[in-house]
């Protein structure tokens, strides 16, 4: 579990001020949040470390803008119909990569296309979280313009919420109808319906590995922003201190070309290294 009462860091060497935490009341996401200020890669690892206690396992997330959802792409849109539009272009995306796809799933391996499709953009029912805090850290560090927000959950506690004689991550084979249920819903929000829950994923691609990624998947309760989560905390990243937090993690080789194993994006940490990226 996290320890909730001790979300103001006591080793943090400063805290957020009045104005820069009322810089976050834009975030729909309602948790705790750490109050210290993000300065250093050290300052963000010790923020995880007085926040979690006991050998639980801990996934995390970051956002380069703290106004972002923690909701999955197919159902962020505000109409039924769009949401029910996302949620069908997986039968064209099945018909589509079947033939570009060296080893296409089996037709009824709904969580594997599912995880095609996330992975080449396609609108889903899942949420990408990590294993890696530093991973989480930079992707909540993208983009200077704007505060970022890195998310820590405990998934097993998530799930408890759900089914309470599972208190465990859930496995695509072992869990493979409930999972299953869940990828054939409809679009249609309800307050009393399931909450999402937390799957173990078949890495089936090296950056899906690289990342260490593991996914919520979202039933007709869409969103995880409404408090009622347990562990769930935010840790703000403020967008002065994005540059140098980057700096650091590149420093330890979290970066565009680690993250991202195709060689395109291999190609533009080349030029972000040398200072070309701007160029017309």
């Amino acid at each position: 579990m996290l320890k909730l009462h001790t979300i103001q860091i006591q080793m943090a060497r400063t805290t957020l001020s009045s104005i820069e935490l009322r810089r976050f009341a834009k975030c729909p996401v309602t948790c705790p949040r750490v109050g210290a200020r993000i300065a250093s890669l050290a300052d963000f690892l010790a923020a995880i470390s007085n926040s979690v206690t006991g050998n639980d396992r801990f996934w995390f997330r970051g956002h380069h803008d703290v106004t972002f959802s923690l909701t999955p792409s197919a159902l962020r849109y505000s109409e039924f119909s769009d949401r029910t539009k996302a949620l069908t272009l997986m039968a064209d995306f099945k018909r589509i990569a079947a033939i570009k796809l060296q080893r296409p799933p089996a037709s009824n391996q709904e969580l594997e296309w599912a995880l095609i499709a996330q992975h080449h953009g396609l609108p889903t029912r899942l949420l990408d979280w990590t294993e890696s805090a530093t991973t989480a850290l930079y992707f909540a560090c993208l983009r200077d313009t704007e505060d970022g927000i890195a998310f820590i959950l405990n998934p097993v506690d998530l799930n408890r919420l759900t089914d309470s004689k599972r208190p465990r991550v859930l496995d695509p084979q072992h869990d493979s109808e409930l999972i299953a249920s869940y990828l054939t819903m409809d679009g249609r929000n309800r307050p009393s319906g399931r909450l999402p829950v937390a799957i173990n994923p078949v890495w089936n691609s090296e950056r899906l590995m690289m990342q260490k990624g593991v996914f919520t998947l979202h039933g007709h309760r869409f969103s995880l922003d409404n408090g009622g989560v347990p562990s769930l905390v935010g840790i703000p990243i403020l967008r002065e201190v994005k540059r140098q937090l980057r700096s650091e993690l590149e420093r330890i080789g979290v970066d565009e070309m680690t993250l991202f194993p195709e060689l395109e994006h291999s190609c533009i940490h080349l030029k972000r290294r040398a200072g070309l990226e701007n160029a017309k």
